[in-house]
């Protein structure tokens, strides 16, 4: 049952059963249910129509107590109950047994011949659209069930993928974004690392982020899927997942003044995790302990990394299933018709774009410049970051993977139609990072706000440049604390911007994260803290046409010492408003002591807290769309604004 769920077994530990369910069945003698359920006489029939194999039949409909035992209906046909409605196809029957039950069978074997084309089929197009998007969701449930830590099981701060032999992202679940958008990348290194040193049974770990990483705790677990000779690599699946703890030189390694990516916690470049079957956990206890700051709490590290190989084996083998059920070639042909699918969506949103240049200021004062040149004529787009702040000394560099992530975020939430994001979005465009600006680091370069931090200035910045919607909260407010014992993270919600025709959503996770928050209820349970309130902040969002959405207040009581950490923007510069709009209001942090004095923090800070005191943040509000007192006059205003729907 083990190596069904995880794909491997580690023989060197016993295992430990943590629940039995027990089933019990009884016997009845058959003489005793006959007649029990079933004494009416049969009623009059009447007839239905129903649509089954591809044209409609003419079907019986029929009231379920009044059928006879051992009578038998002959499909097509439809039974009626007070509690349930049972169609039976045409090559079906229905039997009644004496104790009421109805058994359904095949009237003729099903015919298994059926042959599928390796080209693009509208219907087929969609049914592969969901089977790859539900094999990442299936991943996601194996993830959320088998994880040990409250930051991937409670928080759900994890997310999970599909790729082709090359690494290119086919499918997603709907769960990080700036994961997903930037995981092809680390499947990419890995690929180049390994090149043909890749057999079956090997699952592989990273977590770099000058190589499609994002920051260190978002650890990635890559495995291949082989055809059936054991030959040929056909795909990748992949998870990844914010650990709550890698080391480094504050609880929860979100570090708030961290000047090197070794004071971020553990660094893995591309090694394998497991080698042919058998999982290396010696070795890779040794990347979380034998480092300047190691882990605190490595055993849930590794816990936690066994639920994503867990998860990525559940998508291996739901692959290998579709590939039985469809082909290795069919299944090979639809992953490059959704790419190409996602592609000309993303060529018909560029029609409806216009060419412009947005400059965002950062709280530290560095900028993010770029310039969105469009070509309605061929439907593609450049975007050019060229002008954007040198690499930094402080963590807000967001690597190129995670910059890349944020246009294809962009771009997949302008397409009208419900296709999932993957590589094709890219296609039509050209992105132009300069190398050592903070969007485009290298290596020592510090990078954990960039991930959370930057990006959402990010995403705001090409939503700017595109003059689509105005600025939402711009940050994650990543709070976390800890001590030896254990650690615990969090992003916190704040205010959406409007945009043309809608208002912003308030106190909502925006943009590039989409985590839960921890239930009051699990976190008191779990740390030694207490959630004193959590509510709107009212009028924090910005007015106009559309207003802002309001952000949140929330305040941590605590109840032993520890140290926490807030990584956070929008502390001195607010969100920006959108034609007129007001920007929403900036966000605060502070502390109030148990003896009453009142601490004020900056955007990043690391403080040490004592039993008694509370840490209190207020998030932003997001921006308002158009200056409340312009009357809208119609389309011949606006005529750009109106009539047109952000998707």
């Amino acid at each position: 049952l083990y190596n069904q769920q995880f794909g491997f077994i580690d023989k060197k530990r016993k295992l430990t059963v943590t629940s039995l369910s027990v089933e019990g069945i009884t016997k009845v003698h058959e003489e005793q249910l006959e007649g029990h359920f079933l004494n009416l006489s049969p009623q009059n029939q009447s007839k239905t129509k129903f649509f089954a194999n591809n044209k409609w039949v003419e079907a019986q409909l029929l009231i379920r107590n009044a059928l006879l035992p051992n009578q038998t209906i002959e499909g097509p046909a439809i039974i009626i109950e007070p509690n349930a409605t049972t169609v039976i196809e045409p090559e079906w029957r229905g039997t009644i047994q004496k104790n009421g039950n109805l058994i359904l069978s095949r009237r003729k074997p099903k015919e298994t011949n059926e042959q599928h084309s390796t080209d693009v089929n509208p219907i087929m197009l969609e049914v592969f659209n969901n089977r790859f998007m539900n094999i990442a969701e299936q991943m996601g449930i194996i993830l959320k069930n088998t994880a040990c830590s409250v930051n991937i099981k409670e928080r759900l701060d994890f997310s999970c993928a599909l790729f082709d032999n090359k690494g290119e992202l086919i499918a997603n679940a709907p769960h990080i974004p700036i994961h997903l958008g930037s995981m092809s990348e680390s499947v990419k290194s890995i690929i180049k690392t390994f090149t043909r040193n890749i057999q079956t049974g090997d699952v592989f770990i990273t977590n770099d982020p000058y190589n499609g990483g994002t920051h260190l705790p978002d650890i990635t677990i890559i495995t291949p899927v082989f055809d059936k000779t054991n030959e040929y690599i056909l795909f990748y699946t992949g998870s990844r997942g914010h650990h709550a703890d890698i080391g480094g030189i504050t609880p929860g390694s979100m570090p708030a003044n961290s000047h090197s990516i070794d004071e971020e916690g553990a660094y893995i470049t591309n090694r394998k995790i497991i080698e042919q079957g058998n999982f290396l956990e010696k070795e890779i206890l040794k990347l979380f302990t034998d480092i300047p700051f190691p882990a605190r709490n490595p055993q849930q590290n590794i816990e936690d990394l066994k639920a994503q190989i867990a998860a990525n084996y559940n998508g291996v083998k739901n692959l290998q299933k579709l590939c039985e059920e469809f082909s290795t070639e069919v299944v090979n042909a639809y992953m490059q018709h959704v790419r190409n699918n996602a592609r000309e969506s993303v060529k018909q949103a560029i029609k409806t774009l216009n060419s412009g240049s947005f400059t965002n200021t950062l709280d530290n004062d560095k900028i993010i410049q770029l310039n969105v040149s469009i070509n309605k004529n061929n439907c593609t787009a450049i975007f050019d970051f060229t002008g954007t702040s040198p690499q930094l000394d402080v963590n807000y560099n967001a690597p190129k993977a995670v910059t890349i992530a944020c246009v294809i975020y962009v771009l997949r939430c302008l397409v009208k139609e419900d296709i999932p994001l993957n590589s094709g979005c890219l296609e039509p465009i050209k992105i132009i990072i300069p190398e050592k600006c903070f969007l485009n680091p290298q290596t020592p370069a510090p990078v954990v706000a960039g991930n959370v931090e930057t990006s959402q200035h990010l995403v705001d910045t090409i939503l700017g440049a595109l003059q689509t919607m105005a600025a939402s909260q711009g940050t994650t407010n990543s709070l976390t604390f800890g001590n030896d014992r254990f650690q615990y993270y969090e992003t916190i919600c704040g205010g959406a911007g409007a945009g043309n025709g809608f208002h912003g959503a308030s106190a909502v996770h925006t943009h590039i994260t989409n985590t839960r928050l921890t239930d009051p209820e699990v976190l008191e349970w779990r740390f030694p803290v207490l959630l004193e309130s959590f509510s709107i902040r009212n009028d924090s969002g910005g007015k106009g046409m559309y207003n802002g959405g309001n952000g949140a207040e929330r305040r941590i009581l605590f109840l032993e010492p520890m140290t926490a950490s807030i990584l956070s923007s929008h502390r001195k510069y607010s969100p920006f408003g959108m034609k007129g709009g007001d920007p929403g209001k900036i966000g605060k942090n502070w502390v109030e002591r148990s003896d009453g004095t009142v601490e004020q923090l900056t955007g990043c800070a690391t403080v040490d807290m004592q039993k008694g005191d509370v840490f209190a943040i207020s998030t932003p509000g997001g921006g308002g769309y158009i200056s409340a007192s312009r009357e809208r006059r119609g389309s011949e205003l606006f005529p750009h604004e109106y009539g047109q729907e952000l998707h």
